[in-house]
This record gives C-alpha cells, structure tokens and sequence, in this order.
C-alpha cells in the first residue's frame, strides 16, 4: 500500500506488518535525531540477554530495531536505553533480573533521560509485571515473548509519554517476518523455525510463557537463510522449543526432515545445525537425512532428563528410559560418529535412589560427549512444584556431585576419540590465552584450538586433532583452507 509521506514518514499508520513498525522505527529516529542533537552526541543502547539461543536471536532483532531507530551500541553503564531480554526458567533467573534493576536505578539517576527495558519471558508471568509496576516504577517499557516485533512501536509510545508502556500478550499466532537485525557474527546464524511449545513437562514454565507451538512457513524461513548466505554465512543453527515437531501446525504440514532437505540444497551453506530435539518426536525419516547429508552436523543434543521411566512419567515426557536407549542406538547405527550431548535433572520430586541409579545406568550406556546438569528448581506455577516428596537438598547434592563426575569422566573418554584425525573446524574467534591461535567448533561442537590469524575468522579450515585436554583439543594445520562458496 502507498501512503503520502511527510519528512520520509508515511503520514498514514501502516495496518500491516512488518510495515507499520518500519513506521515506527522512522518516527523513533526523528525522536533519537532530536535528542541526539540536544545532547551533542549519539545516542546509544545496550540489550543484555539472559537465557537460551532464542533469547539471543530475539535479542538480535531488539539491536537491530535499535540502530534503525538510530541508537549506537554501548556499554550497559554508558547506554541512553537498556533493554534486559530476561529468562523465566529458573527462579533465580528472576532475582538476577530484580537485583540488576537495582544497579539500573542507580544509573538513570545520573542520566535522568536513560530508558530501561524488560522484555523476554519472564515478562509473561503476571505478578513479575505487578511487582514492578509497585517496586520498580523507574522501569520506562514492559512487553513479553509474542510481541517483541512490536518493539518499534512501543519505543516511540514510551518515547512520546512520561508513563511506563506495559504490553504483554497472553498468546499469539501471529509471526512476523523481515524485521532488521544485528548478527553477532558475520559467519554463523541462529534461525527461528518456530515458536512456542505443546509439551508441558511438569516442571518445566515454557509453554506458559511462550506459548503453543507455531511454525513459521518454509519458504520464509529459506528466503531467510538464502539471504544470510549471500551476507557470508556459512553455518546455521535452527532454533526451536522442540524442531522435531516443526511443521505439524502448517495449512500444509512439512516434517523437520523435509524441511532440512530443502536447506541443504541452498548455496554458499555448508554447516546445518539445530536444538532441541525432545525424544518422543525424532523420526526414522529425521535419522535418515542425519546420515546421507553432508551439511548436517553430526551432533544431536538429545535431553534425557532422567533415566528413570517412573520419573519421566511424573515429569510428563512422554517416553520411557527403553524408548530412549533404543532411539540413541538406532542413532548411532546410523551416524557412527555422532556427537550425542544431553540435558540431565537430578532431584525431580520423589526421586528415589533406585530412580537415581536409572540416570547413572543410561549414563553409561548412551556415553554422552557432554551434558547439562541441574540440580531440580522448583519453578513456581509449574505442577511439579505442588507435588509431594520434594528431595532434601542435601541428598540432592551428594547425587548431583556423584553425576557431575560419572558424565565428566565419560565426555573426557568420548571427546578423545577424534584424536590423529584431521577433521574441518570453523574459525570462531581469537583465542583468548594464547596469542597466534585461532579457537574454532568442529561439526560435533567440540573446540579446537589450533594457529591461524583474525583473517581467517568464519573459514572452514583442516585441521590435525593432535592433543585431547578433557573438553577440547590443540590442533595444527594441514593445508590453507578450503574456499569457501
């Protein structure tokens, strides 16, 4: 649609997206321009991201509506506008945030212009936006998971009042697309293909905050990635609650498996990566493209979150510890070489001993590269945290520590059983202990550090694995590196 314009700006709102926030991002600009010349200096922003690579690639967008806007990167104790993309998941998250406002407050009183932002998840439950529309009156702009597109125009709304701007959506089925964002590298890529989460594990807040599943369609999501090849990027990390059920809610349904055939066929892309997988809804159609692709990487984090099937069934898994052997040999069968990492709670309500050495016998036979694991929070308004028989801490502890070294032990062994070979690592970043090494990810995430320069940061280089140190290896080269597309 056309719109008479005045001064760039199209006199009418824009109705659809994304170009009604493109709107608000011209209209934030003459506000930030304006200020910008009063003060005699740019304006700049920070976004501080709590929690998982979902967060990040939101966060991503929030700096890229930023500098449409016309505000410069900063530091948090330099920033003109600090947004806190916040996560949800545990408790103490929470109070991270509410101890950091502190710190915030004390900054906008030496810069009374200062704007502060909550966004994210926790923003979704609703007695955090009442304790701090009661406690934290400083905060300027309050919105959640679904509408963080809207960013744009709650900016100018805060921008054009004195009131705080409180936005937060129960639920959407809306996505939008195209919106400007600020990679933080030029060479590798979160990319969303859905969001939201059906799965309602007892103790898990996730589908409350962000919502029911919703796939985005799939030509969108390969004119994204089309698009960030031709900027340079050569590996992508598609980013899901659960990717094994992209597509199920689609006018035309398409299988995750489908959709990863579709974009290994994209030029210039040469790693493909994705998490998290939940175990009940990984296909033999998944496994089979897994092992006939060249461009998947062959790691799989796969959370088993106990060993028991009595505990998974309280934690509403929906698979038994037998399902999960079977899946992660079926696995191996065919992809040999597959990196299999793992997400691991101990303590869940009424965890029993016998429970426990259920974690500890999968443990040792699935041989995990590496695993997360939490000792169980209790996540208020989650069942789990009603039930009955919660652990004593220091059972617990004791349990946790014994786990903690049975999977450190295990991942030491697995990790080395790439050594002598000569695999292709990609160029990460300088490595920041030992001047003249490059630190780089192999297909199967595992660092590697190894010699090279800055100029080569974003390349697939070849790489003999000479020494295995626990968790990572030192490497050498073998030939200058393959051109990249």
């Amino acid at each position: 649609m056309n719109y008479t314009e005045k001064n760039g700006i199209p006199e009418a709102v824009p109705v659809m997206e994304p170009d009604r926030q493109y709107y608000y991002m011209k209209k934030a600009r003459q506000y930030v321009n304006a200020r910008s010349r009063e003060m005699g200096r740019p304006l700049t922003f920070c976004v501080n991201t709590f929690g998982c690579q979902m967060n990040a690639r939101d966060s991503e967008k929030l700096e890229g509506i930023l500098e449409e806007a016309g505000y410069q990167k900063s530091e948090e104790d330099h920033a003109d506008i600090v947004i806190y993309n916040t996560c949800t998941v545990r408790e103490n998250a929470n109070l991270k945030v509410y101890g950091r406002l502190g710190y915030l407050h004390s900054l906008k009183k030496k810069n009374p212009h200062m704007l502060i932002g909550l966004c994210g998840c926790m923003m979704q439950e609703p007695q955090v936006v009442e304790k701090i529309k009661k406690s934290y009156r400083f905060v300027d702009l309050i919105f959640g998971t679904h509408n963080i597109f809207k960013f744009a125009e709650l900016l100018v709304n805060r921008l054009e009042s004195d009131s705080m701007v409180i936005d937060i959506w129960k639920d959407t089925d809306q996505i939008v697309e195209d919106l400007p964002t600020d990679r933080k590298y030029s060479f590798k890529s979160g990319v969303n293909i859905m969001f939201g989460c059906n799965n309602f594990c007892s103790y898990c807040i996730v589908p409350y905050v962000r919502g029911r599943e919703r796939s985005r369609n799939p030509k969108d999501i390969l004119r994204e990635i089309e698009k960030l090849t031709q900027d340079g990027v050569v590996e992508v990390m598609l980013l899901g609650q659960n990717v094994n059920s992209y597509g199920k809610n689609l006018d035309d349904p398409v299988t995750f498996a489908q959709l990863l055939k579709e974009i290994e066929k994209i030029p210039g892309l040469e790693r493909i990566r994705f998490m998290t997988s939940h175990p009940k809804d990984l296909s033999d159609e998944l496994i089979e493209v897994m092992a006939q692709s060249d461009k998947i990487c062959h790691h799989l984090h796969l959370p088993l979150q106990s060993g028991s099937s009595r505990i998974l069934k309280e934690m509403n898994r929906k698979y038994t510890k037998e399902d999960y052997l079977t899946l992660t040999e079926k696995i191996r069968r065919a992809v040999p070489d597959i990196s299999l990492t793992t997400d691991i709670i101990v303590g869940f309500p009424g965890e029993t001993q016998e429970d426990f050495e259920e974690t500890l016998d999968v443990i040792r036979k699935v041989r995990f590269d590496s695993a997360f694991t939490f000792i169980y929070s209790r996540r208020t308004g989650t069942p789990a945290a009603a039930m009955e028989n919660q652990v004593p801490q220091d059972v617990v502890k004791d349990r946790f520590d014994r786990l903690l070294k049975e999977v450190q032990t295990i991942s030491a062994k697995m990790t080395s059983r790439f050594t002598g070979t000569v695999q292709e690592v990609l160029a990460e970043e300088i490595n920041s202990h030992k001047e003249g090494l490059l630190t780089g990810r192999l297909g199967s995430n595992i660092l590697v550090h190894f010699p090279g320069t800055e100029e080569e940061i974003g390349k697939l280089i070849k790489v003999s694995l000479d020494e295995c140190r626990g968790f990572y290896y030192m490497g050498s080269r073998v030939e200058e590196e393959r051109k990249n597309p």
